[in-house]
């Protein structure tokens, strides 16, 4: 079936949703006409605006792991006018396909998760081995069953920015750009401290940097203040501190002005990744085998201790190596190589 609408059912983390990109591009360049709407929650629907692909992000006023079932028939029933030929459903949840269920899309597509089989007519078993990437999961679906899958460089994340909206996110921060180059710092992550490299060893390359002439941005959300005001504390308050004082699209617009970003494996890693820029990215408990930065330009830089990776949001062992271990120098030399 080639369909000409598509409803897509969007991830609520923001790092899923920028991979998501990857499907989005890969259905336009297979079918240049296809319409793409996303269903998305709050907390990544703002990022939908970066991506030309998509016609219309469609908000999903419910929290995380709420059910909202009567939410959930409102708005699958409100979208029947919209006579979707087509539903993706990119999270592993029930309760996310209940929604193209209720708008009675003829053909629902998604993988075999909690049981959901009754809800999706096309529901298909996960080979992890064959698709051990994110984006070879989310691309997967929107081809036929078993279809080989391409190459998916040519498809990776490619965010869109427009000019307006930088200059507004400039004056918003009251920031005045001079001719430094800019590094971008990234300390934070929302999964938790397990993917936080230590903010003495940010705080160790931000004074580098800012000997060597450049301007130090930090970029984080409001849960990340605290790691933020600590690198401040240690750089003698140098850097400039935009944790928590924007919004994610003004995060967006200001790291496209970065010359270089240095990130956990986080949603902004993903972000800066989108954004075409160099990245150093540092990998703890977590691993480049599943969701690496998706840029020519990055560079994964881990200890690759025994114990590593874990995937837990705290350390099993209570040691931390895998981030303490990971020696400043190694991003400093890793930085090096970029010209301002």
């Amino acid at each position: 079936m080639q369909a000409n609408k598509v409803l897509i059912i969007g991830p609520a983390w923001v790092g899923d949703m920028v991979m998501a990109q990857t499907l989005f591009r890969f259905l336009k360049l297979q079918h240049p006409e296809v319409i793409i709407d996303v269903v998305a929650p709050r907390s990544t629907a703002s990022l939908l605006a970066s991506m030309p692909e998509v016609r219309s992000a469609i908000p999903l006023p419910i929290a995380h792991g709420e059910l909202g079932f009567k939410t959930r028939y409102a708005l699958g029933k409100s979208l029947r006018r919209e006579a979707y030929d087509q539903a993706i459903v990119l999270t592993n949840t029930f309760k996310s396909a209940l929604i193209p269920w209720f708008a009675n899309i003829p053909l629902r597509t998604g993988w075999k998760r909690e049981m959901r089989g009754a809800l999706l007519n096309d529901c298909r078993t996960l080979d992890k081995e064959k698709y051990p990437l994110m984006i070879e999961r989310f691309v997967a679906l929107g081809l036929p069953e078993n279809a080989t899958l391409p190459m998916l460089d040519s498809v990776w994340p490619q965010f869109s920015v427009k000019q307006a909206r930088v200059v507004d996110a400039l004056e918003k921060v009251k920031i005045e750009l001079s001719e430094k180059p800019i590094l971008a710092l990234c300390p934070g992550a929302e999964f938790g401290p397990s993917k936080r490299w230590p903010e003495a060893h940010y705080a160790e390359v931000a004074k580098e940097k800012l000997a060597a002439g450049w301007d130090v941005w930090l970029f984080g959300g409001p849960n990340d203040k605290d790691v933020t005001e600590a690198i401040q504390n240690l750089t003698e308050n140098q850097c400039v501190n935009l944790a928590g004082k924007t919004s994610l699209p003004e995060a967006i617009c200001l790291m496209s002005l970065a010359t270089a970003v240095v990130t956990n494996d986080s949603g902004l890693m993903h972000i800066a990744a989108a954004l075409k820029k160099k990245c150093v990215v540092l990998y703890g408990s977590s691993s480049p085998d599943f969701t690496p930065p998706l840029a020519t330009d990055a560079v994964v830089l881990r200890t690759g201790i025994e114990c590593s990776p874990c995937f837990e949001r705290e350390c099993p062992l209570g040691h931390w190596k895998c981030l303490r271990e990971l020696d400043p120098k190694r991003v400093i030399t890793a930085l090096g190589g970029i010209k301002k």
